[in-house]
């Protein structure tokens, strides 16, 4: 690690906000290897919530409610609100952070946007390190936000502990989310915007369509919300530490953390074969092959 790696680690040990916004930046940039190898150890205590659904259903609203319930209960928090990449400079477009900005200056809360960069699971590449980051850094809750592209949106279950999944009333996206399969991943439904006349008919869908699928262990909750005005809240994030408890109670939370760091293993593998797949083929001799054996040419220097 270079002298500057050790600085940030120095003033990392010491809980300067500055260097967890630092370190962010280091993974961002694919520096942050050696950050996280040095601070794995000191990760793993944080409850990470996934939050997710279609865009405009209110997640940033809800996500700012679940920030205020957090920080009443004492619990310093993280959020990584992950952005549509803007067109031009490939960074985040930083409109979810409007919504959160009664919280800027609380200093028991941090709040990073990302941008996807085209990711069609919503997450930015370095999500996971930032979550992990966060969770060393000594944040007790750290919350995802998501893009809300549809179904590929699950990428988001294989990191959270708990995923909320946030529909709206009145919505032809939420119904199709229904459709896509989305349902599997879900521990807490959001049916946000609940004053909405066609909210009763919402949750009747999300109940028929449970209905419809077995479950093993634990059943999705239901929750309906108010996001702007704060209603339904409390009753979230009682759901949430129902979760919680269960996930602790049945060992669960054991299976959840292997599979986040599995998720994160795949997704740095597969990037680095991706990279010198495309050196091989931007530099490779491939001839007159066509295009099997020209692939099984390039694979077999691997």
């Amino acid at each position: 690690m270079t002298d500057d790696g050790l600085e940030l680690l120095h003033d990392f040990e010491l809980r300067k906000p500055r260097a967890l916004a630092r370190a962010i930046s280091y993974a961002e940039a694919g520096r942050g290897a050696a950050l996280v190898g040095a601070l794995y150890s000191k990760a793993g205590r944080a409850t990470i919530l996934g939050l997710t659904g279609p865009p405009g259903v209110g997640k940033s609203t809800l996500c700012a409610g679940l920030v205020a319930k957090a920080r009443s209960l004492g619990k310093t928090v993280g959020v990584v609100s992950v952005d549509p990449s803007s067109p031009f400079s490939h960074g985040a477009l930083l409109g979810d952070r409007i919504r959160l900005v009664e919280h800027f200056t609380d200093p028991d809360v941090f709040i990073r946007s990302m941008a996807s960069r085209g990711h069609l699971g919503g997450l930015a590449g370095a999500t996971a390190d930032a979550v992990l980051l966060m969770d060393a850094f000594g944040k007790d809750v750290v919350i995802v936000e998501t893009v809300g592209v549809g179904q590929s949106e699950i990428a988001i279950a294989d990191l959270a502990q708990t995923t909320l999944v946030a529909l709206q009333p009145g919505s032809g996206d939420s119904i199709q989310v229904l459709k896509a399969g989305i349902m599997e991943i879900a521990d807490v439904f959001v049916v946000n915007k609940s004053d909405h006349p066609m909210a009763n008919q919402l949750r009747r869908e999300i109940r028929s369509t449970m209905e419809m699928l077995e479950w093993e262990g634990w059943v999705p909750e239901l929750v309906a919300t108010q996001a702007l005005s704060g209603e339904g809240i409390d009753e979230l994030w009682n759901a949430i530490e129902r979760h919680a408890a269960y996930l602790n109670e049945t060992g669960e939370i054991v299976r959840r953390r292997r599979d986040a760091f599995v998720h994160q293993v795949r997704q740095l593998a597969m990037g680095r074969l991706a990279a010198r797949l495309e050196g091989a083929l931007r530099d490779g001799d491939t001839g007159d092959l066509d295009p099997y054996a020209a692939a099984d040419r390039i694979l077999a220097t691997f």
